[in-house]
């Protein structure tokens, strides 16, 4: 007797706008095959226990509006199986209780790992494929095609921002806003440079991966100088909370004591990035005189529950229909892509850092078109600035001090500018 398909889905890490058009497409193309639909609540959190009760049966009716809502239909949670062999094996042992034969996981590079690793574990006992979701948007996909849920997320964050620039040119004071991404800048950039923001700094503009804490803070005070010599006293500056990362113990008091969630990730939100850019920039501006008005402002856990927007509603439900129909047609073992338009399979090993043997991450190419292009709209100090004796006399009249003592503060910051963007006409 041929043992009935049964289809679990469950999401993992943290949400992402389009979650719920992920299980609702892939919910409608299973049922419509006559396979039985699992949602596992709260990602790996009960499986890993051996408890079996937190899942709930999804038919076409529950899931045939959700798309249009954020969040997570069937819950989510950061808990990782990969942490103990024992753990791992609970989970493969909880989904084969459930009589599950193909499974969905939707989530960041964690929970991909988690895939791969429970995929292994199964041996063909269960299906697995992987949808990859984070506003991040740092998973090895190819350059132009984005996780789901980065879209909404730079769009709702791009309307803050807006308002935040209304507020700051208001009131003659400066924001700082700390937009997510964990260890790569796309969210702040594409927060920053669609806004118009004044500035925009992201970990991968620092050479060698160490980010002083000194520096940050001196391409923020020259921003705010810089502004302040075209007469205005406002701006925005996007920062990503990823900076935290790169930046030495020694430089950042506390950072040892921050707690960590279960895949050893610093918890970023535990450390006050932005009061302490406030702090330091406000004590900087004062050893020249200058008094200015520094609010800072988080931004992140507005925008990833968020409702999607058309584009990753429409992108999400492909990926849905895309990771269900591979399970019917009996593939298993690959994160689901669009590419172009159409579906591309990726291997879970393809995804893997030779060295560290995890997700690799894809960070912002600070060579690229793109980020030139951002840069060269930024409110910041530049190596043409020191170029131009007139210019700098102007930046070291606003500072109070001499030409030559500003540029001995300040120049290093261009050090590692990158090259100027060349457009030139083909001949």
């Amino acid at each position: 007797m041929t043992q009935r398909r049964t289809l679990a889905i469950l999401a993992a890490g943290g949400p992402a706008p389009g979650i719920n058009s992920v299980i609702g497409a892939a919910t409608i193309r299973a049922r419509l095959e006559g396979l039985d639909v699992l949602g596992i609540r709260d990602g790996f959190e009960w499986l890993m226990q051996g408890d079996v009760e937190h899942v709930m049966p999804l038919g076409i009716q529950e899931v045939s509006r959700i798309h249009f809502r954020g969040g997570s239909y069937i819950g989510i949670s950061r808990a990782n199986p990969t942490t103990d062999p024992a753990l791992l094996e609970n989970s493969l042992v909880s989904l084969l209780r459930l009589n599950a034969t193909d499974l969905i996981t939707i989530g960041g590079d964690d929970t991909a790992y988690s895939a791969m690793r429970l995929a292994k574990q199964a041996a063909g006992r269960i299906r697995v494929v992987h949808v990859p979701k984070t506003i991040d948007n740092d998973l090895p996909l190819p350059p132009d095609v984005d996780t789901f849920g980065f879209q909404t997320a730079r769009h709702y964050g791009v309307d803050i921002v807006k308002n935040l620039m209304v507020d700051a040119r208001t009131t003659s004071r400066w924001y700082f806003v700390i937009a997510m991404g964990r260890k790569a800048g796309h969210l702040a950039l594409g927060i920053g440079k669609a806004a118009g923001a004044s500035v925009t700094l992201i970990p991968e503009e620092f050479a060698g991966g160490t980010i002083r804490l000194k520096t940050v803070v001196d391409t923020l005070t020259g921003a705010i100088i810089k502004r302040l010599s075209d007469g205005r006293r406002d701006g925005v500056a996007v920062i990503a909370e990823g900076l935290v990362l790169g930046i030495p113990t020694d430089d950042l008091a506390g950072l040892e004591e921050v707690e960590r969630d279960s895949h050893g990730n610093v918890r970023i939100a535990e450390v006050n990035l932005g009061e302490i850019l406030k702090a330091e920039v406000i004590k900087r501006l004062k050893g020249f005189g200058i008094k200015t008005t520094i609010a800072a402002k988080n931004i992140g856990y507005e925008l990833r529950c968020a409702d999607p927007i058309p584009m990753d509603m429409e992108y999400t439900r492909d990926l849905g229909y895309c990771a269900a129909k591979y399970l019917l047609e009996g593939g298993s073992g690959v994160v689901i892509s669009l590419q172009g338009g159409h579906f591309v399979p990726i291997p879970f090993e393809q995804l893997l850092d030779p060295v560290t043997g995890r997700p690799q991450i894809r960070l912002v190419d600070i060579r690229s078109a793109r980020y030139a292009i951002a840069r060269r709209y930024m409110l910041r100090l530049r190596r043409d600035d020191f170029e131009d004796p007139h210019e700098l006399a102007r930046f070291a009249a606003t500072a109070g001090v001499s030409l030559e003592e500003f540029r001995r503060q300040f120049a290093y910051l261009v050090d590692d500018e990158p090259p100027p963007l060349i457009i030139a006409p083909t001949p």
